[in-house]
């Protein structure tokens, strides 16, 4: 088949190269000049497997309301008379019940652990170099209380078979021995060791040339218009630079997808949380973290790109802007030289980019009510975490063979009336996953 992935960021060329390996004749459309130089350009640099929580759980509406008074806020709200956000957030509020939050952790939970999988076999059939490290991420709690919260995710990681490790003070320095210079501040932490960490931007440019080379067309500066949509099949891509024909359509445009969406009466709850980053030199390696460290407090992640250390985090809910305010980049400083004071933050490069998430967190892939289009979008703050085991379920759906773990519960189709909440979702049984 013809198949047009829409986006070349890190879900569009990840789906890409799959649907190519599967045999498929594939051509990607993006807006930009080159892979990855939207969200996926400058992320927060982790992949976590183990990490990997809906942003909608039971307090959070409570804590929400303390973050607005925080001089260094993890959440940032700017309300407008947008019908889309506030519809998104009043789905996100259903979602914080203790129910949802395990069904929708759960479902994250197994498609990383399958992404992890997958991303350890295309890194050897590649051989690809992204500065990347699997030395796990450390979830570092400065309160006693933070620490006496993470139960709720230790039992979820245990459910699902996650490795993990609590950790006290010490612990947590002999894990990133440069936290040594500030134990005072650390109560505990949670270690998922599972976890890596890489350039996004690396990876996904790299790999863009892999794909070009099982035959993969990039149509990159080229402006999507609408979908070719005739007696309920999809039929091909509307371009700026004319239409393109395709048996199939695969949407991966984050952020975006609802735009193209909306005509075809297809209503998909994602909606753009910005988030923010800082790329900061290495000045003194042994005050610099050796892998991820989430800052539980102001919910930014501090991670070792090579020479460089990359801060981002932070949820800013104020539609699609990617201005960068000088306030949002003074919490990321904070964050880093609170904890980890190795890096010259005069010289850091600033960054913003929208993160296409769901109100439950879990990314939509799988068909539509439009024979042959195809979602694979809504990953949040995980796309780089479950860009390839995405890659794989979508390919597979779209090549008409059973995805590896069940795909119930991550199409479309979970938003409709009366879907049932509380199904399980295990993994099918298959030789690859042991």
């Amino acid at each position: 088949m013809k198949v047009a992935v829409l986006g070349a960021g890190i879900v569009g060329v990840t789906s890409a190269y799959q649907l190519a390996k599967a045999g498929h004749e594939v051509v990607v459309v993006d807006r930009q000049a080159g892979p990855a130089l939207e969200t996926s350009f400058a992320n927060a640099g982790e992949v976590s497997f183990g990490y990997c929580s809906p942003w909608a759980a039971p307090g959070i509406p409570q804590k929400a309301l303390k973050w607005i008074f925080m001089e260094h806020a993890p959440l940032i709200l700017r309300p407008k008379l947008d019908a889309a956000m506030l519809s998104w957030m009043a789905k996100m509020l259903l979602n914080c019940t203790s129910e949802r939050y395990a069904l929708n952790k759960s479902r994250m939970l197994r498609l990383a652990d399958y992404s992890r999988i997958a991303l350890a076999d295309l890194r050897a059939e590649t051989g690809i170099a992204y500065d990347e490290r699997m030395q796990g991420t450390l979830q570092l709690f400065r309160t006693q209380a933070q620490l006496d919260a993470s139960a709720k995710d230790v039992k979820a990681l245990a459910a699902d078979g996650i490795p993990y490790e609590v950790l006290e003070r010490d612990g947590c320095i002999r894990h990133e021995p440069a936290l040594a210079h500030v134990r005072d501040k650390i109560a505990g932490g949670l270690l998922t060791p599972k976890d890596e960490t890489g350039d996004c931007f690396k990876f996904t440019n790299a790999l863009s040339k892999k794909a070009e080379e099982l035959g993969v067309l990039f149509s990159y500066g080229t402006s999507i218009k609408g979908l070719d949509v005739e007696a309920g099949r999809v039929r091909g891509v509307v371009t700026e630079n004319g239409r393109i024909s395709a048996d199939a359509v695969v949407v991966a445009l984050g952020s975006y997808s609802p735009l193209l969406l909306k005509p075809f009466g297809i209503k998909l709850p994602v909606y753009p949380v910005k988030g923010y980053s800082l790329t900061i030199p290495i000045t003194d390696a042994s005050r610099a973290p050796e892998s991820t460290v989430m800052d539980e407090t102001y919910k930014i992640a501090i991670t070792r790109l090579g020479d460089r250390i990359r801060v981002g985090g932070m949820a800013e809910i104020s539609g699609y802007t990617n201005d960068l305010g000088q306030k949002r980049r003074a919490t990321l400083e904070h964050s880093v030289t609170d904890l980890f004071p190795g890096g010259d933050a005069s010289k850091a490069s600033f960054w913003s980019g929208l993160r296409p998430m769901t109100p439950d967190g879990t990314p939509v892939i799988g068909p539509t009510k439009i024979a042959g289009l195809y979602l694979n979008t809504g990953h949040g703050t995980l796309g780089w975490t479950m860009s390839s085991g995405s890659a794989r379920v979508v390919s597979d759906l779209v090549s008409g063979r059973v995805p590896e773990i069940d795909a119930n519960g991550l199409a479309i189709s979970r938003y409709k009336p009366g879907a049932t909440i509380g199904a399980s979702n295990p993994l099918v049984p298959s030789q690859s996953l042991q």
